[in-house]
Formats: structure tokens, C-alpha cells, sequence
């Protein structure tokens, strides 16, 4: 088995795109250790494995808004010169179908358990802010400075775990 990954190089390459949590082309094939047109070509023989639900290109204001959170060469000076595609958790399970070296395999297991602590993070976020609200209304007005307290504090906590590219130093 490969060595794994730290769970926060998979995590800082997941961003949201059209309110799903999407990776980039580019950033899975450098995590399968292969060029992003050998996963393009993949994805494109088997076309029929990825419907729009599971993998879709970005419109040019997405792939805009996408690129301005980090740094992309421009085209002619070794950048890419298209939109590329994108991958839901979906897509990118169906990859493993497609892509079917040991690496891309360990990797993958890897990107799914990514996506499924994040989604456990939220969760947990929404339960708290649930149990604040109720206990709010069950108890008077000196409280409520409290409860303020602990939403902004929430608030705080998920605004410093934003999914989305952190720059390698």
C-alpha cells in the first residue's frame, strides 16, 4: 500500500463551484501521479461513467473566480489554455473505475475519506447551531449575549476551515 497523503493537501484542493464540492482536473491527475490529458482522455472514452452530476467543465467566470485563488500561468507560458473539468465526490469515485493503477486506487479511498470528514465537520457545525437556538429559547435575555457569543464563535471557527486552496510554501 502507498504511503498516505496528510488529509489537508486533499482538503485545501476541494472547492465549491455551482454549491457542490468540486476538485480540478489538474490537481487529481498530479495526485495520481499522471498528466492531466491522460485523466481527460480517460474520462472522455468513458463518457458514459460521468454525467453533468459528477463531473462538468467550468463555465469561463467559474474558471475566473477559480483561478484568482491561486496562482495559474497564463496561456503560451506552460498554463492551461481551457476550462477544465471538474469532479464531484461522484465523479471522482467513478475515476477509479477509469483509472485503475494501485496509486489511483489508494489516492482515491484517500480523496473519498476527505470529503466525508468534511462533511461531518458541517454537520457537526449545524448541530451545535441547533442545540444554541433552542437552549436561546428556553432561557431569558441575560443569556442572549452568551448565545450571541457562541454563534459568532461558530461563525468564526467555519470561516478559518473554508475549503479551497491554501499556496504550498
Amino acid at each position: 500500500m502507498l504511503p498516505l497523503l496528510p488529509t489537508e493537501i486533499i482538503e485545501n484542493r476541494i472547492f465549491i463551484v455551482r454549491g457542490k464540492k468540486v476538485m480540478v482536473d489538474r490537481d487529481l491527475a498530479r495526485l495520481y501521479g499522471v498528466k492531466t490529458t491522460v485523466l481527460n482522455q480517460a474520462v472522455r472514452r468513458n463518457i458514459d461513467r460521468f454525467p453533468q452530476n459528477f463531473c462538468f467543465q467550468l463555465t469561463e467566470d467559474e474558471w475566473r473566480s477559480l483561478r484568482s485563488q491561486f496562482v495559474i500561468l497564463k496561456p503560451g507560458r506552460g498554463g492551461k489554455g481551457f476550462r477544465p473539468l471538474v469532479f464531484t465526490e461522484h465523479g471522482i469515485a467513478m475515476l477509479s473505475g477509469v483509472l485503475k493503477s494501485k496509486r489511483a486506487i489508494a489516492i482515491n479511498i484517500q480523496i473519498i475519506n476527505a470529503f466525508i470528514s468534511l462533511r461531518d465537520m458541517a454537520l457537526e457545525h449545524s448541530d451545535l447551531r441547533l442545540r444554541i437556538d433552542f437552549l436561546e429559547k428556553h432561557y431569558d435575555e441575560q443569556f442572549k449575549i452568551v448565545f450571541n457569543a457562541l454563534r459568532q464563535t461558530i461563525d468564526d471557527d467555519s470561516r478559518k476551515s473554508k475549503i479551497g486552496f491554501k499556496g504550498e510554501k
